[in-house]
């Protein structure tokens, strides 16, 4: 089952107290970055974040799910109609998270 945009346009109206908040439609779902940096992301209309330490202390109750059959597990958060708890919760992640990975350059004829 695919997410819905109007899911989408929530999670992105909770998030508005951040910057840098980014989206990537990826098979019918949203990759959810913050500066950069991959967070989680919308499956099946959840809210799902990457479980380094810092998310897992900081949410009162954690529950893993998975975001695709075949997927590592990631935690869901319930809280998504707190904005203030959304905010703490992706500033707390930030420093755990892993840095973008660069981009690989295209070869063009040129380069050849």
């Amino acid at each position: 089952m695919a997410s819905s945009k109007d899911y989408l346009d929530f999670i992105l109206g909770q998030l508005s107290e951040l910057e840098e908040i980014t989206y990537r439609a990826m098979m019918g779902e949203f990759i959810i970055y913050y500066r950069s940096k991959i967070v989680g992301g919308i499956y099946d209309d959840r809210l799902l974040v990457k479980p380094v330490k810092s998310a897992i202390s900081y949410m009162p109750t954690v529950l893993y799910e998975l975001p695709y059959k075949g997927a590592k597990e990631m935690l869901l958060v319930d809280e998504v109609d707190n904005k203030e708890f959304l905010a703490g919760l992706f500033n707390a992640m930030y420093e755990e998270l892993p840095e973008p990975k660069p981009k690989k350059k295209k070869l063009t004829s040129s380069s050849l």
